[in-house]
């Protein structure tokens, strides 16, 4: 995205004007998880039948690239989906991949990654991890795509409901702050860990202090 568009709370953006395109972009999260868990179940099955590897190892591993998802998810929101070019077919591409997002926040029906893209590019995930990590793909595999349903499942409660849990409100504001105040920060979802390694965190106590003051003077008034 090359420059930050203006918020809609309401309304869906129009990706393709064929109604058949236009579908594919719109998915649900009982559908991603009906598709991928199946799947990655059956490779962490495949791999230990397979490959004779202890199932320590492949826990350890698959724990491993739930970690590692949280790193990747980082560096995608920022330098994939965030990607700024002067190419109007590069911004093009970022729109449909994330702009309609920060224009329409609210729109649940692309909240999550709809089923036909998300499987090319699980897949081409697969083939990448496999030329670099041999059969142990097979237990990393499945914890980067649980990473990754994960991550979908929390953007998904953040943009429908309040957090349920106190210990989860730093998350949710982060996330809100990233569509609202500013884009260039706040790139972590499902954690604000990397923001705080990289240094694109918010000053979530002093934004909490700045409203807590506008309260008092709206207050006072």
């Amino acid at each position: 995205m090359k420059k930050k568009v203006r918020v809609k709370n309401t309304g869906q953006a129009q990706l393709f004007k064929n109604p058949f395109l236009e579908s594919l972009t719109k998915g649900h999260p009982a559908l991603s998880w009906g598709i991928h868990v199946p799947i990655f179940v059956y490779c962490f099955y495949y791999g230990y039948k397979t490959y004779d590897m202890s199932l320590s190892l492949m826990f350890g591993i698959s724990f491993f690239a739930l970690f590692f998802w949280t790193f990747f998810e980082y560096l995608a929101h920022r330098y994939i989906f965030h990607w700024i070019s002067d190419n109007a077919k590069i911004q093009k591409v970022a729109y449909i991949f994330h702009g309609n997002h920060h224009e329409y926040p609210r729109d649940k029906q692309r909240l999550f990654m709809p089923p036909v893209p998300s499987l090319l590019i699980a897949g081409a995930l697969f083939g990448i991890q496999y030329l670099i990590l041999g059969k142990y793909v097979f237990a990393f595999y499945p914890g980067f795509i649980l990473g990754w349903l994960s991550y979908a499942s929390m953007h998904y409660l953040i943009h429908a409901i309040d957090p349920p849990f106190k210990f989860l409100q730093p998350v949710w504001r982060n996330h809100q702050m990233h569509h609202y105040r500013n884009e260039h920060l706040g790139f972590g979802v499902s954690n604000t860990f990397w923001d705080k390694v990289f240094k694109t965190e918010f000053d979530l106590l002093k934004h909490k202090e700045d409203a807590d003051k506008a309260k008092e003077l709206k207050f006072d008034q």
